[in-house]
């Protein structure tokens, strides 16, 4: 049985926050984190859910937010269901485990096998409310869960929020990284800070201790370069995982000791790095790139 639910820490360090404007939508919440790829199948719901889950064990303030619109997964991994309520009749309350804050549109189905089969306005405009209107409150970190690919979600966050910056997840093999290139190509585009890469399913230890590369390896420290970001961390493949996510609780909570969990807790504490360092570049001003969009740096693009 999983470890039951109990007060986290006091964080070690305070985080600092992000610019907020007159109009910003979530202007309770310091750090916003996209976890995203361009494929589909690297364990990037995995990844998400155990940096949230990782994060408020160290004590911070969390929340998870499932933009997965077509393919929800956070309510299966964290084990809730029910439907969040409205205290005031104008915010609504999200649902919470282990202290995480959560909201996914799978909350919000009455039938969790039912299809989602709306166009891009319908998926922009849930994605709004799934910010505006949902009770946030005051938090460190907002861990964002993205579909795949490189579509509506990502352009209206890089439009509607001033987000902390991205993490992408991949696999080592081209057919995984080959998508991620793209992904990392369109968060240039977008001016949407790249914090650093995560490596998953980088290897497997047999029960002989034998360490196999099944996936090969080197590709996440590929797209580390062509990103021109830090390789955040590499994460074996660990039945584990697999095996608590069905059960409704995250590696990281149920099994903290274990190596796949302090290898999740090692990538979040390398997050919270990086956004310190994001927000070090924040206070020495914006960087206006010439280019054209096509090198350096990327924030407010001016052209020619």
């Amino acid at each position: 049985m999983p470890p039951e639910e109990e007060s986290p820490p006091q964080p070690t360090r305070q985080v600092h926050g992000r610019a907020v404007g007159p109009d910003d939508l979530l202007p309770g919440v310091k750090n916003i984190v996209l976890v995203m790829s361009g494929k589909g199948g690297v364990g990037k719901s995995s990844v998400a859910t155990n940096l949230a889950m990782s994060l408020t064990r160290a004590g911070y303030r969390v929340g998870l937010l499932d933009a997965d619109i077509y393919g929800p997964s956070i309510p299966t991994m964290l084990g809730v269901g029910g439907r969040p309520v409205s205290l005031d009749g104008k915010t609504i309350e999200p649902l919470a485990r282990f202290g995480l804050k959560l909201m996914s549109i799978g909350f919000l189905l009455e039938d969790p096998k039912a299809a989602v089969i709306w166009r891009g306005p319908m998926l922009h405009g849930a994605l709004q409310q799934f910010m505006k209107d949902v009770s946030w409150g005051e938090l460190d970190f907002l861990v964002m869960d993205l579909p795949p690919g490189t579509g509506d979600i990502a352009l209206t966050l890089s439009q509607k929020v001033k987000v902390t910056g991205a993490v992408m997840v991949t696999t080592p093999q081209s057919v995984a990284t080959d998508d991620v290139y793209k992904s990392v190509s369109m968060c240039k585009k977008v001016n949407i800070p790249i914090l650093g890469v995560v490596e998953n399913m980088s290897w497997f230890i047999d029960s002989a201790g034998v360490r196999h590369e099944l996936f090969g390896k080197g590709g996440g420290q590929a797209v580390a370069d062509f990103a021109e970001a830090p390789l955040l961390g590499q994460v074996p493949l660990d039945p584990s995982v697999r095996e608590w996510g069905d059960k409704g609780t995250p590696v990281v909570q149920a099994a903290p000791a274990s190596d796949i969990a302090k290898a999740f807790a090692a990538v979040a504490e390398r997050v919270i790095d990086v956004c310190e360092a994001a927000h070090g570049d924040d206070d020495a001003g914006p960087t206006i790139d010439r280019s054209g969009g096509t090198g350096g740096k990327r924030r407010l693009p001016v052209q020619k």
